[in-house]
């Protein structure tokens, strides 16, 4: 929705009182993320060809840290600061691992960095801040309501996520922001569960900031984790109370390629047997890197059956960002 038709209501906004860091000054780091992907990427049909979102700036020369699915394919950026500059940007890397993105500011953005947090922090209970671009209206006082495990059906995992609580309305990229002022994970997904009662529960997730600082220096270097690709299967998977169920698959991908249809359950991967997304990722990354063919045992409407797939570099599929 446009900037000026929403805010966050006014008694879940953090108070600069409440914080022991310069609010105002921090949330200024907070950048609006524009990008532009052409109609024939292979993301466009799941993700759109305008995508919507923020970032936060994390290095003085305009290095901007962000969620990748905002910026994969995007052939071009715009960035919007505090202060109604529009300034173009570059997708630079984008780590599929962790899902963390990285643009490259093209102009001088004049605004403060914020320091990335490499350690373990934060821990359940704590207050923190979920920001997105806009200042403090678009800024959200929210607590840690868990760290743990997060398996997406499109062959992603996390070990230990970050939860928080109440969800921001808009939060792809936007920044988590702890008590020491610096930046703990970058907004993922909203997400629902229920609660002791039955009751729904929207929570966020946020991707650790201390993956990316893990990972930063491959990223600034080739653009991408400096290691072997994971293996990608082009498959995507639910669970149910039965197992583990394809729901779809990429077009013209490895798994569509091999005979893996709709409504087939996956059983085992190379023997392995496997009853939940996080154990499927697993196995499959287990199996060896990305052009590893691999065993899958599936069961469907002509019964129990094995299929090899060979697997690709998910990169493959993709369009590389341009710079102008």
């Amino acid at each position: 929705m446009p900037e000026s038709d929403w805010e966050i209501p006014a008694e879940l906004q953090p108070e600069p009182t409440e914080v022991e860091f310069d609010l105002d000054l921090a949330l200024r780091s907070v950048v609006g993320v524009k990008a532009l992907v052409p109609p024939d990427a292979f993301t466009a049909q799941t993700l759109g060809t305008e995508r919507l979102g923020s970032g936060v700036v994390i290095r003085q020369d305009g290095l901007i840290a962000t969620i990748g699915y905002l910026v994969t394919e995007a052939e071009t950026i715009w960035l919007t600061t505090h202060d109604g500059r529009a300034i173009p940007g570059h997708a630079l890397a984008y780590d599929f691992e962790t899902g963390f993105g990285l643009i490259q500011a093209l102009g001088k953005l004049d605004l403060p960095a914020l320091p990335i947090e490499e350690g373990d922090a934060p821990r359940p209970g704590d207050t923190c801040v979920l920001a997105s671009a806009g200042g403090r209206r678009h800024a959200l006082r929210c607590t840690i309501a868990a760290r743990q495990e997060f398996a997406g059906y499109w062959e992603y995992m996390l070990e230990e996520a970050i939860y928080t609580a109440p969800a921001h309305p808009s939060w792809g990229g936007a920044g988590l922001i702890g008590g020491q002022g610096k930046l703990l994970g970058i907004g993922s997904l909203v997400m629902q569960q229920q609660d002791g009662r039955g009751r729904r529960v929207d929570l966020n997730m946020v991707v650790p900031s201390r993956l990316l600082a893990a990972s930063l220096a491959d990223l600034l270097a080739f653009g991408r984790p400096n290691k072997p690709a994971r293996p990608w299967l082009g498959v995507y998977a639910t669970e149910d109370d039965e197992g583990l169920v394809v729901s779809s698959t990429a077009r013209r991908g490895p798994a569509e390629k091999a005979g893996v249809r709709e409504g087939d359950r996956i059983l085992s991967v190379e023997g392995t047997v496997v009853t939940d997304l996080a154990g499927l990722w697993r196995a499959v990354w287990a199996a060896g890197s990305a052009g590893t063919k691999m065993r899958l045992t599936l069961s469907g409407e002509a019964g129990k059956r094995e299929t090899t797939i060979a697997s690709i570099d998910r990169r493959s599929f993709l369009k590389a960002p341009r710079l102008h």
